[in-house]
C-alpha cells in the first residue's frame, strides 16, 4: 500500500462550447493522440508511477452499452507494461453529444453503467476519480454557461450539480462491484472568494460555502 502519491497527469477534458456545435478536446490540441508514447517515454524518464488519466470519454463511449476500446486498450496495455499505475478520470467536464449534457437525468444511471463496464474491461486498475472538479463542471456549464448545455440560472446550476454528484456516486458503488478495494480521489476546485469592499462580504460569504456542495 502506497501512503504518498506524486502523480502528473493528462489532461483529457473535453466540454462542448457554441451550443453543443464544437467540442474542446485536450488531448487533440496537445497532440496527445499522436504522441503519447513520448509522453509516456518521458513520464518513466522522470521516475513518476502514477499519472492522472483517462480515455477520451466521447470516443470511447459511443452509447449506452456501445464502446470503442481501441484506444483505451493500446494506452492502458502500455501503461501497465511500463508499470505506472493510473488514476483513472473517466468523466472531464464533458460527455458523449449522444447524452447530450448534464441537464440529462438520465446521465447517473448511464454513467453507472459506463464505469462499471470500464472496470470489468480493465480489472487490474485500483485508482479513479470518477468525475473530475464536479462543482466546476456544474458551475461552468449551468451557472456561468460557458459549456456544454450554456445555462446561467439557479435552477440549471442545482440539476446540473444533483445529476454529476450522483452520477459519481453510482459510479462509485458500481466500480466497487469489480474492484472491491478500489480507492476513489476526488478532484475539486479549491478557490476562495475574499471581499473587496463590506459590501461584498455577504457574496463572498456565500461563494465561500457554496464550493463545499459537491463533496458535501
Amino acid at each position: 500500500m502506497f501512503n504518498f502519491v506524486f502523480a502528473t497527469g493528462i489532461e483529457n477534458s473535453a466540454p462542448t462550447i457554441r451550443g453543443g456545435r464544437e467540442r474542446v478536446d485536450e488531448m487533440e490540441k496537445c497532440r496527445f493522440y499522436q504522441q503519447w508514447r513520448t509522453d509516456f517515454e518521458l513520464l518513466q524518464e522522470l521516475g513518476l508511477r502514477f499519472l492522472r488519466y483517462g480515455p477520451p470519454i466521447h470516443k470511447t463511449w459511443l452509447g449506452d452499452g456501445h464502446y470503442d476500446w481501441t484506444f483505451a486498450d493500446e494506452t492502458f496495455a502500455d501503461l501497465k507494461a511500463r508499470d505506472v499505475l493510473p488514476i483513472v478520470d473517466l468523466c472531464h467536464f464533458g460527455v458523449p453529444d449522444w447524452v447530450g449534457n448534464f441537464q440529462n437525468p438520465d446521465f447517473p444511471l448511464l454513467f453507472e453503467r459506463y464505469a462499471h463496464d470500464f472496470a470489468t474491461r480493465f480489472p487490474w486498475i485500483q485508482l479513479y476519480t470518477p468525475v473530475n472538479e464536479m462543482f466546476i463542471c456544474a458551475t461552468f456549464s449551468a451557472r456561468w454557461g460557458w459549456w456544454n448545455e450554456q445555462l446561467s440560472t439557479d435552477t440549471a446550476f442545482v440539476t446540473a450539480l444533483k445529476h454529476i454528484v450522483k452520477g459519481n456516486v453510482v459510479a462509485m458503488r458500481a466500480i466497487l462491484q469489480v474492484r472491491p478495494d478500489a480507492i476513489f480521489i476526488q478532484s475539486e476546485s479549491s478557490e476562495y472568494f475574499h471581499a473587496d469592499s463590506p459590501e461584498a462580504i455577504g457574496k463572498a460569504e456565500r461563494f465561500n460555502s457554496q464550493r463545499f456542495l459537491s463533496l458535501d
